[in-house]
């Protein structure tokens, strides 16, 4: 580890903090539906969307209606993107004469990208048109992204209001983020992108002859505005196979400091959010803290096990870093960044290959996973993913002090601890019991490059990868299976709705509780004592979960690794 790499970490942080008050105080006022610099241009494109759509602004839904209109939205938006894929040998905007995606891909495909997972099993730039890609992919990138936030915000309402029955309206919602945060957001980001060196065109692939007299086809397309939404909102699912890796995705050190900015700023804003409309601010900054020292102590542990190198290529005499599957214009620090921003934050793109990290390097950006995300997480949905963690911790500060517990003047009761556990225990669900399959069975097994704690490591990613909905892979394992591609859609569909609805369900039961006066008995919830609270809470709840599985893989590889064996 170098100071270099950790100034350049800390620079990346603390433009994140930066950014978390203004764009905080912007996000509050869309959603709170309050008039904003961009009101006039769009103000009248909102509510003519509204007339289309046959609602309303002054409309509110009871949770049950705000969930149904989630899964009705996404059972729409899977259909809309299989028959895109599946109909796009005959489609206009495909110059390169893509065909048809084969079904069970034009399946894993078309769940992974509305449920924000774009868990990728093919090659974009080999599998997808241009119109796939600009209307299917990228529009999902957006709803998803706007879907998840809408959640949070729902679930945000649940603790700021009292004694009514809404909880918001998920069309308005929806709409309102897409377009006065989503999109024009991303539209400064397409500029500067291109102004970066990224490609924005509908023209063909280039044909270009080499030094060595080779040909070779340059792939190219509308890149940039995909890659604006893909790190806006947490989505991954690159235009190109190699994602944020590929040049053309990622040219240089600034656009890679813009993404990573990029993938955190409106999941951190969203705790300023909540902050502003529960009344508190401090309370949005003390789920920022508890969120950030996680998020630290993961950079330090991925930086410092990269840096430390190799003990299979020690023993060869060869002193230095790991810095196999990483390019030389990020390093090692910037690296490891990447890796535990993407996986902290539900977004699968990476900028070097997770599969080439060291045993505990590569622990990392699983357990970030195996969190649930809930640092910083994907837009919306880390958020909504730590309050189920917030519900049991105040749950057991309510035990240490034999009184009901309470968050925000809001009695925590039963129903509300069951709806957050079963949120937090669908994710293992789907992630262990997939993996268990996998190992064993022949059609799992035939797909693993590697034997032994390393090929159950990229097991092990795959399915926890695919439930968090990360979609980052670890590489080395051959997901574009009949087996992988439908057990992974599956597990991306358990793990989106199995933690949507009991959140929704916990928003339309606070909303509907009287808010309790604080007293003397009653938990601070906006101070270092609760950080460390929730942050043991999250560490032990996961840690009791899924340290079997860890044990089996990274943990006993990085101990083959040290006695000299390699798998």
């Amino acid at each position: 580890m170098t100071l270099n790499g950790w100034l350049q970490i800390l620079v990346f942080c603390g433009i994140v903090v930066l950014l978390v008050k203004p764009l905080g105080g912007y996000m509050y006022r869309v959603f709170n539906g309050d008039r904003t610099f961009l009101s006039p241009v769009l103000g009248p494109i909102e509510r003519g969307l509204y007339r289309i759509s046959g609602t309303s602004e002054r409309e509110e839904q009871h949770w049950t209606s705000y969930a149904a209109g989630i899964i009705f939205f996404s059972l729409a938006s899977f259909l809309v993107l299989y028959f895109l894929q599946r109909l796009q040998g005959v489609l206009p905007l495909n110059p390169a004469g893509m065909t048809a995606v084969e079904p069970n891909l034009a399946f894993n495909t078309a769940v992974s990208f509305p449920t924000n997972t774009n868990w990728q099993n093919y090659g974009g730039e080999s599998t997808m048109s241009y119109l796939v890609q600009m209307a299917g992919l990228t529009v999902q990138n957006f709803m998803s992204a706007a879907v998840g936030i809408a959640i949070a915000v729902a679930l945000i309402r649940g603790f700021a209001r009292a004694s009514v029955k809404s909880i918001g309206n998920f069309w308005v919602d929806m709409t309102r983020c897409t377009l006065y945060i989503l999109l024009p957001l991303c539209i400064v980001l397409t500029l500067v992108y291109v102004w970066l060196g990224m490609p924005q065109t509908l023209g063909p692939y280039v044909d270009a002859t080499t030094l060595e007299g080779a040909k070779q086809t340059i792939a190219l397309g509308p890149v940039a505005s995909q890659v604006a939404i893909k790190m806006l909102g947490t989505n991954g699912g690159g235009f190109f196979n190699a994602n944020a890796a590929h040049p053309f995705e990622n040219p240089d050190a600034i656009s890679n400091l813009i993404q990573m900015v990029s993938i955190f700023a409106i999941g951190a804003a969203l705790t300023n959010v909540f902050g502003r409309m529960v009344g508190n601010q401090r309370q949005g900054w003390a789920i920022l803290a508890a969120m950030g020292v996680l998020f630290i102590a993961g950079v330090a542990v991925c930086y410092w096990a990269e840096a430390s190198g190799n003990p299979l290529v020690h023993a060869l005499g060869i002193d230095g870093g790991n810095m196999e599957g990483k390019e030389t214009r990020f390093g090692i620090a910037l690296s490891a960044l990447f890796a535990v921003v993407t996986t902290a934050a539900s977004c699968g793109a990476v900028n070097a290959m997770h599969d080439s990290f060291t045993a505990i390097g590569g622990l990392i950006p699983i357990l970030n996973m195996q969190l649930g995300e809930v640092i910083v997480g994907g837009v919306g949905a880390g958020f909504y993913g730590i309050l189920m963690f917030i519900i049991v911790a105040v749950f057991v500060a309510g035990l240490m002090v034999g009184r009901t517990p309470e968050y925000l003047g809001k009695k925590i009761e039963a129903k509300e601890v069951k709806m957050a556990m079963l949120a937090i225990l669908c994710l293992p669900l789907a992630m262990l019991i997939f993996t268990a399959f996998a190992v064993v069975l022949p059609t799992g097994v035939a797909s693993m490059a590697n034997a032994g704690p390393h090929g159950f490591s990229e097991v092990l990613y795959a399915y926890t990868s695919a439930a968090a909905n990360n979609g980052s892979a670890f590489g080395g394992l051959t997901g574009n299976t009949p087996w992988y591609n439908i057990t992974l859609g599956i597990g991306m569909l358990m793990g989106r709705f199995l933690v949507i609805i009991p959140a929704l369900a916990i928003a339309g039961s606070l909303v509907a509780k009287k808010t309790v006066p604080a007293s003397a008995g009653t938990f601070p919830t906006d101070g270092p004592l609760f950080v460390g609270l929730l942050v043991g809470v999250i560490l032990i709840v996961v840690g009791l979960t899924f340290f079997p599985a860890l044990a089996i893989g990274p943990i006993v590889e990085h101990l083959a690794m040290i006695n000299g064996q390699t798998f």
